[in-house]
């Protein structure tokens, strides 16, 4: 499969997607449309076992474009991105996210979300959205769970960017390796899956995660409501949008 957002590569029982969007690969809303038409293909392969999530070029992704931020389209940039989401977390394939470069924003949500991640030293993580006078709904929801419950609050309520060690070191990754050896770490993990049965992996994978995907879905759906009914409607999340627009810098006015 190939869009244009998203490239898709079948070599069983490995799937490689990479999100393809310019430099920085932003998530608009017809990279999300594209991205599940690539997760239906895949399930329908009962023989895929892996899918490998990367970016085109030199980055992984900087995240949800900015436009999809306003009250217009917000919920249906919510609708779509979280809808990403779920599947990621419920697909009976193991996930492998291989980050280097900008791992920012929905960008660092979807490898958050990754059952293994791979990530450079130097890659550039962050959170950045209150920034934007919003939040990161998926990383509110569950990004306690993976790195613990103050430093998730700092991430989200200070939006500081951090490099992939720092990442590896606080959970975010399971390895942070020199740009020059990401392809060969990648490569190692799909050899070890590879070898695995595709049955007991999706079994092992529901297991695991049987707990922390109920919390997920009610943590999420209570993120979303907060975003849409209240926060998109406060003149603050409107002008951080906005002074992004006018490459300025915000003026809050806590209401």
């Amino acid at each position: 499969m190939q869009s244009n957002r998203v490239q898709l590569s079948l070599a069983v029982p490995i799937a490689r997607l990479a999100l393809s969007h310019g430099k920085q690969n932003v998530i608009d809303i017809e990279m999300m449309d594209d991205f599940v038409h690539a997760m239906d293909e895949i399930e329908s392969h009962r023989e895929i076992s892996v899918l490998a999530i990367s970016g085109a070029g030199e980055h992984f992704s900087s995240g949800v474009d900015i436009p999809s931020h306003t009250r217009e389209r917000a919920e249906e940039m919510l609708r779509k991105f979280h809808n990403i989401i779920r599947r990621l977390v419920k697909t009976p394939k193991v996930t492998l996210a291989v980050v280097r470069g900008y791992c920012l924003g929905g960008g660092a949500e979807l490898a958050m979300v990754s059952d293994i991640v791979i990530t450079t030293e130097g890659a550039h993580w962050g959170f950045p959205e209150i920034q934007l006078g919003c939040y990161p709904p998926v990383a509110a929801s569950a990004l306690a769970v993976v790195v613990g419950q103050k430093r998730a609050a700092e991430l989200v309520l200070t939006g500081r960017s951090f490099d992939g060690q720092e990442a590896a070191s606080m959970g975010l990754a399971n390895r942070a390796v020199p740009a020059d050896k990401l392809r060969e770490a990648a490569a190692e993990c799909e050899t070890r899956l590879a070898a695995l049965s595709p049955a007991a992996l999706a079994h092992a994978k529901r297991a695991l995660y049987a707990w922390d995907a109920v919390h997920l879905e009610k943590g999420l759906a209570r993120a979303e409501e907060i975003y849409l009914k209240q926060l998109i409607n406060t003149e603050d999340a409107q002008e951080g949008v906005r002074a992004w627009g006018e490459k300025r810098k915000p003026v809050w006015r806590g209401q």
